[in-house]
């Protein structure tokens, strides 16, 4: 039997195959087309639309997830190739410009260098939004304690301490600052005035050449005066004088009255064995 295109074994047998290799909608679409197609061609027309097989889409190649651990681990131990080393001369020099300072700049480090030199207490303060009128208040209860009130720019302070030994107060200047300055170290004065005055916020001090936090200006307010200290000093050291004479007299008198009360004794001791001999 001759086996063609248009012999029912023939469809039969294609119809088989095409269940093993197309899905269930492709095979009745292509069933649709087959079974239409031989009244197509005697009508002599074909169908407009052909059933076109596509191949596998799926993909097999997905990357299979990485432990943590090992991400790490070769996050850690990437090579990192080395930066390549550029040639001397290949790119332009560049010039550092050096600013120069102002007048008015210098002359107000020399103002600083000057203040710190003949004040003893140079304290930091924050201002807090304060208005003209706290501020004149506050200079005034200060000035009555022979403290001035002083302002510098933050800019000329940075650099100022920068090259002096009192760089360490440079994080203290940060935002808008006020300095309080006597002579003579009045912390208790200075104290008594802030409280009045809750804008400001006392940031550090140095006194007598020592740099002291928020929390060390209030333990030095409470030290006694330099006066009481010296006569604590001189009454107890004529104390500890008038003991150790004390002390040395004492021996010799003790000593005294134990030869006197010794001689007594054996001078009593002497007149009844001479009264017995006789």
């Amino acid at each position: 039997m001759l086996l063609t295109s248009s012999s029912p074994l023939y469809f039969f047998l294609m119809s088989l195959r095409s269940m093993f290799v197309l899905s269930p909608l492709d095979f009745l679409h292509k069933l649709r087309v087959q079974l239409c197609r031989p009244a197509a061609a005697e009508a002599g027309w074909l169908p407009v639309t052909q059933s076109v097989r596509h191949g596998s889409k799926a993909v097999t190649r997905h990357r299979k997830p990485i432990h943590i651990l090992k991400q790490k681990l070769l996050a850690v131990t990437k090579y990192v190739p080395p930066t390549p080393v550029v040639p001397k001369g290949a790119y332009p020099f560049e010039r550092q410009e050096v600013k120069e300072e102002s007048g008015f700049v210098l002359l107000l480090k020399r103002e600083l260098k000057k203040l710190f030199q003949d004040y003893k207490m140079v304290a930091v303060a924050q201002n807090c939004n304060s208005n003209a009128e706290d501020m004149r208040i506050l200079k005034h209860r200060l000035h009555r304690h022979g403290i001035a009130v002083k302002f510098f720019p933050n800019q000329v302070m940075c650099s100022f301490l920068s090259d002096s030994v009192y760089s360490n107060m440079a994080p203290l200047f940060i935002g808008p600052t006020v300095l309080f300055v006597s002579k003579e170290p009045k912390v208790k004065e200075m104290l008594t005035s802030l409280r009045s005055s809750p804008q400001m916020t006392l940031l550090g001090a140095c006194i007598d050449n020592t740099l002291l936090s928020a929390q060390g200006v209030v333990s030095y307010s409470k030290l006694p005066s330099v006066s009481v200290v010296q006569g604590e000093l001189v009454s107890g050291l004529t104390m500890m004088t008038a003991h150790t004479a004390s002390m040395l007299l004492r021996h010799p008198a003790h000593l005294s009255a134990l030869l006197q009360q010794y001689v007594k004794q054996q001078s009593s001791e002497e007149a009844p064995k001479a009264e017995e001999a006789t």
